[in-house]
């Protein structure tokens, strides 16, 4: 019979993605898996934000039709619709679809399987553990360094009662934890009629999410005011993590990039957050090696997220993107770029072993990912996995965890209720 199985690739708007084809496929009888070495159709979603998540697409694609010869690929995603005639030309790929063509991608992945077809689901799947829902799509801003908005198109939102029939049915359905994700979702609501809000739709859902946890993705500080860090932070369905696509503190590199708002905006929104929510995980984007980046501007990085209160960061090594502003402009030797990334991380990972650290014998609430031979692995709320030795919770199921000892890279606890 045939088989089906898919591979996501970047952001949490591509898992939302496959998700809603998951559900769909499920309602179906069938659902979408991960073990690609022995399925007939493999669904590619793809991402192009760096010029590494190009040549990760390319090394899977390459790797399937050496390890199985007989899958058709269909891609989707980002890097299809910027590159469709180089992704077409990959071995084994069947069909290349755009953007537009996603919503009615299970029907099409249904006619392709035929009649009979297995599902084929890899041990543990863990998009399945928590729901992934897209709120909003694309994005009407210019940065100098991002391709996303001319692969993604403007930005478009889901209505908000259409989002809460959602996130009901949901949480009705045993997910504990629902993550709300959009290519920029700090902009939801500016194109609905009337205009809505990110922070309006947080107060339209929570009731729809009963005893479901909320989890954001990206927030945008220049989009982030005062009342929606209040409403955020002090919200009991929410799950206190945030992550900022601060991207740069040098002013200077901001301006280059094609963005306002600024280090000071982001430092008060950053404080805002550690006040009212101390136990936070706080997160952020960062870019290091940007075109005409000086030692001084990236002094200045540097500094400002060894003082922030962030728990951690995502180091992105600056990646020239075709069709773009920054593209054209002369960059930075390779050595001096990697050399900077390489500090970042450094510093992420200290910062991230200091917060886990600070939560040693802290009881709290967490959901069961995964299950795993020397027990299980869970997610609190504040986005720290945690191994654990027993757990009789199912996957999906909320749990109380008892932090034991935190290591670089792993944090042990044990479940007490």
């Amino acid at each position: 019979m045939p088989s089906l199985a898919v591979r996501n690739f970047g952001c949490r708007a591509n898992r939302a993605e496959a998700f809603g084809w998951a559900e769909a496929l499920r309602a179906r009888g069938l659902r979408l898996g991960d073990d690609w070495g022995r399925s007939d159709i493999v669904v590619v979603n793809s991402c192009t934000l760096t010029g590494r998540a190009d040549r990760d697409v390319r090394k899977f694609i390459r790797s399937v039709a050496r390890g199985n010869p007989a899958a058709r690929i269909v891609v989707t995603g980002c890097y299809a619709e910027r590159a469709p005639r180089e992704v077409a030309a990959m071995p084994n790929v069947v069909a290349v679809l755009p953007q537009s063509a996603k919503a009615g991608l299970p029907d099409r992945l249904a006619g392709l399987a035929g009649p009979g077809a297995e599902a084929v689901v890899a041990a543990g799947e863990p998009s399945r553990a928590r729901a992934y829902l897209k709120v909003q799509d694309g994005c009407d801003d210019r940065c100098a360094f991002c391709v996303i908005p001319g692969v993604r198109g403007p930005g478009r939102s889901v209505p908000g009662a259409e989002v809460a029939a959602s996130v009901r049915d949901l949480a009705g359905r045993g997910f504990r934890e629902i993550v709300l994700a959009g290519i920029h979702l700090s902009s939801y609501g500016d194109d609905l009629e009337p205009r809505g809000s990110l922070r309006g739709l947080l107060r339209e859902i929570e009731s729809a999410a009963g005893t479901a946890r909320l989890r954001l993705s990206s927030l945008d500080p220049r989009r982030t005011d005062d009342g929606l860090v209040a409403h955020v932070a002090g919200s009991g369905r929410i799950c206190p993590h945030f992550h900022l696509s601060l991207q740069h503190a040098s002013e200077r590199v901001l301006r280059l990039m094609g963005r306002t708002g600024g280090a000071d905006h982001s430092r008060r929104i950053l404080d805002a957050l550690r006040r009212l929510a101390p136990d936070a995980a706080l997160g952020a984007d960062v870019i290091a090696g940007f075109p005409g980046e000086t030692e001084a501007d990236f002094g200045e990085l540097e500094g400002f997220l060894e003082e922030s209160p962030l728990t951690g960061f995502h180091v992105f090594a600056y990646s020239r993107r075709p069709g773009t502003a920054a593209g054209s402009r002369p960059g930075l030797p390779e050595g001096v770029v990697t050399a900077r990334a390489r500090a970042l991380r450094r510093l992420a990972a200290a910062k991230d072993l200091g917060f886990r650290r600070r939560l040693e014998g802290r009881e709290l609430e967490a959901v069961v990912v995964a299950r795993k031979e020397e027990g299980a692995e869970v997610l609190t709320g504040n986005a720290v996995r945690v191994v654990v030795p027993s757990c009789r919770a199912p996957r999906r199921e909320l749990v109380r965890v008892r932090i034991g000892r935190a290591l670089p890279g792993r944090t042990e606890g044990e479940v007490v209720a």
